[in-house]
């Protein structure tokens, strides 16, 4: 079973670190140590051969993973009998994740679950995106990604690292940097470094417009290099608001929070 490169495809080989994943997950975590409660439902993106896999089985959970390889939905149909009826042969991305685990008493599929894996680097960011888009079904993930798209999720204000995608996961999410893994560790080896992460899902809402909000992090990022006041004029029809000294201020050094407070602002002067 070779990897191939139109799936993003690296196979992890080291076994103490897909262990080491599998553990990531603070509820399982505890739910393992209480052990009451009803059993979590995990689904796992990109399961190829099924490094991981075999360690979620290990922790009795309620197991679903996703993979659009036909040649690897194979490979696990014929090597991993448990799952027999919970693979998903699909493309995670257009996947409508209320279906993964339908509740029958419940008037609608709102059954949450966990998210982990080892993500394929081409579309882990897109990942992230769905993640935060079905939050409500989600309230923790863990998986490992390209160190620096990792370390770019959970950057804190302030650095070159934070950016769009870190504003719009850390709105809904708490994050954190739980371990590198070096490319040496995966059949081929990428050209570059990984690293794990871990999200969990804050609690509230997000006290503003949440498509506004998404919109005016996108324009102030959208040249990040410039001051406010000029990637967000087309939000002002007064220029002489732009002159405040908050506008003179470049997007990397705004909090999640003061996003909020500027979507806020711009939502009451067109209301």
């Amino acid at each position: 079973m070779r990897a191939k490169k139109s799936f993003g495809q690296h196979f992890l080989t080291n076994e103490a670190i897909a262990s080491r994943i599998a553990g990531s997950l603070l509820k399982l975590e505890n739910w393992e140590i209480e052990k009451s409660g009803e059993q979590p439902k995990v689904l796992e993106i990109g399961p190829g051969k099924g490094m991981l896999t075999k360690y979620l089985l290990e922790k009795n959970v309620d197991l679903k993973v996703v993979e659009a390889d036909d040649d690897m939905v194979a490979y696990l149909e014929d090597n991993y009998p448990e799952l027999d009826g919970r693979i998903i042969a699909r493309d995670f991305l257009k996947l409508d994740l209320t279906t993964v685990f339908p509740s029958e008493q419940r008037a609608t599929n709102n059954e949450q679950f966990l998210l982990i894996g080892n993500f394929p680097y081409n579309i882990s960011s897109q990942i992230v995106f769905k993640m935060v888009e079905y939050r409500h079904l989600i309230p923790e993930m863990a998986g490992m990604f390209q160190k620096e798209m990792a370390q770019r999720i959970i950057a804190p204000p302030g650095g070159k690292d934070y950016g769009v995608i870190s504003v719009l996961t850390q709105a809904f999410y708490d994050g954190k940097y739980l371990f590198s893994v070096s490319n040496g560790n995966f059949n081929p080896p990428p050209k570059v470094q990984s690293g794990v992460i871990r999200l969990t899902r804050k609690e509230g809402e997000l006290g503003c417009n949440e498509e506004l909000f998404r919109k005016v992090v996108k324009q102030a990022f959208s040249q990040r290099r410039k001051m406010l006041r000029n990637t967000l004029k087309p939000f002002f029809d007064d220029p002489v608001v732009l002159e405040e000294d908050f506008f003179k201020q470049r997007p990397e050094v705004l909090s999640v929070e003061e996003f909020v407070e500027l979507t806020k602002r711009i939502d009451n002067k067109s209301t």
